[in-house]
């Protein structure tokens, strides 16, 4: 007999849900969930599907959420693949397929965690709650940050959370997310004057103006990081200017840059910062930020604690705790004073062609995933 696990993450990538799409993915967990006498309530933000569902137990206790997502990047030239990307073919002991580690693996090892949770104690403590969407991998505008908005202004309070995001690196088990940095984006516009390259002193050419702040900005130290987070990273992600023609200088030159930051600085501090610099310079520009969102981080403590007593009693493996990486739909949850980690498969194929998970370590995740719940949710 197939392993639930495995069954049931086979369903959800033959689903070519690429984001901001469902295709289906949160009728078929929904189904599973109310088998076992879950509370669902869909929570549908114009183009994103999304999921709030919650088992109540008999006695007071925390409220554990299981966090993810159902949508997918784009599969590529999907000839290019060994298999075709939304078969979720079996092979060679791995579970090939788009979304395999990223993430519905996960999500099928959380789903049939809670069904054999749930079944065995129909009784525990607390809430075992989960809270899924569809457009993580695309804008994440109307998916969690809007759940969590809608549970906020019910003051609704969730203790722990676990994102099946895939957080392990050589070994399932090696490295879960207790944080991650912050994202700010700048999208800004030197202003100069267009003319002809022949005649530069009756144009103004910003490409010229930008290089000297430009060096400043790139060479800028903005902190060391510290015990839990990284130092600061900023990178220039996009930088155009010009027609295309060689004989035009250029009227604007159009800079984007990214920060990666710690807990060291805030939104504000890096403003200032970077408009103090603009203007020593004296430079005409417009400037426009973006903020993706800002620094978490759970530290040592019940959670992280049992995560890792748990992770070690089933691999014989430490796991190390990072804030490195992208963001996650865990900085949403975090405004609620969550205490959050991410822990999921192994990410190296991770929006790659060949995108693959180990099939014994959905196993393990899910086995894992249950032993969370019993030494959260029980006396």
């Amino acid at each position: 007999m197939q392993c639930p696990v495995i069954k049931l993450a086979q369903q959800l990538i033959q689903r070519k849900s690429i984001s901001p799409n469902d295709a289906g993915c949160q009728h078929l967990l929904t189904e599973y969930l109310q088998r076992k006498g879950f509370y669902i309530e869909p929570m549908h933000f114009m183009d994103t599907e999304n999921l709030w569902a919650y088992h109540k137990g008999s006695d007071p206790g925390p409220t554990l959420l299981f966090a993810g997502h159902t949508d997918v990047v784009p599969a590529g030239d999907e000839s290019q693949w060994v298999v075709p990307p939304f078969s979720a073919t079996l092979k060679n002991g791995y579970l090939y397929g788009r979304g395999a580690a990223d993430m519905k693996g996960a999500l099928a090892a959380m789903i049939v965690a809670a069904e054999r949770f749930v079944t065995a104690y129909p009784q525990h403590r607390g809430r075992l709650a989960f809270l899924i969407t569809s457009d993580e991998e695309a804008k994440a505008t109307n998916g969690t940050v809007k759940v969590v908005e809608t549970l906020m202004q019910r003051n609704e309070h969730i203790d722990f959370c676990i994102v099946g995001e895939p957080s392990s690196i050589k070994k399932m088990g090696d490295v879960i997310k207790n944080g991650r940095r912050g994202s700010l984006t700048a999208n800004l516009i030197i202003h100069g004057i267009q003319g002809h390259v022949a005649y530069p002193n009756l144009a103004e050419n910003p490409i010229h103006k930008a290089i000297p702040m430009l060096q400043e900005l790139t060479t800028t130290i903005w902190d060391q990081g510290n015990a839990f987070f990284p130092a600061t990273s900023m990178q220039i992600a996009n930088i155009n200017a010009g027609t295309g023609s060689n004989n035009i200088i250029p009227g604007d030159l159009f800079i984007q840059f990214n920060f990666r930051f710690s807990s060291e600085l805030t939104v504000e501090k890096i403003k200032q910062h970077v408009i103090q610099l603009i203007d020593r310079y004296q430079l005409r520009y417009d400037l426009q930020w973006s903020l993706s969102g800002n620094p978490f981080l759970t530290e040592p403590g019940e959670l992280v604690d049992v995560v890792k007593q748990t992770i070690q009693q089933y691999t014989g493996i430490i796991p190390t705790l990072s804030t490195d990486g992208g963001t996650s739909d865990g900085r949403f949850i975090a405004q609620m004073g969550t205490q959050i980690i991410e822990f999921g498969p192994i990410n190296a194929t991770i929006h790659k062609v060949d995108e693959h998970v180990k099939i014994a370590d959905l196993q393990i995740l899910s086995k894992i995933y249950q032993r969370i719940m019993e030494q959260l949710l029980l006396c």
